[in-house]
């Protein structure tokens, strides 16, 4: 199983659903990855994969600062779970790994 690539991940808060960009690398082992959206590109930390469970924390300062955590199972080419922020509510996560060499640059 493989996280690697270009991912089009939906948010969907209380507030709102938000369209975020994740892109994974797997270079010797280890998982890199970032998230793009609402203005800003932030670092995904603390990335772990247990077979086709993947988790990790980011944080955000738009469209308030926030702390999140994500817990996702991955399925081939799409991945569901949610996300956290500190007490509030779960936030379901859906998303759609991008076919190689349709990034967006």
């Amino acid at each position: 199983m493989s996280i690697g690539g270009d991912w089009d991940v939906t948010i969907k808060t209380p507030i709102a659903s938000l369209a975020v960009v994740y892109t994974f690398s797997e270079i010797d082992g280890r998982v890199d990855g970032t998230a793009t959206g609402k203005g800003e590109t932030v670092p995904l930390r603390d990335i772990v994969v247990a077979g086709q469970r993947v988790t990790w924390r980011q944080s955000v300062t738009k469209p308030m600062r926030l702390n999140l955590d994500f817990d996702v199972v991955v399925d081939g080419d799409r991945l569901t779970g949610h996300s956290r922020a500190g007490r509030l509510p779960r936030s379901p996560v859906t998303g759609v790994r991008r076919p190689q060499g349709a990034g967006g640059g």
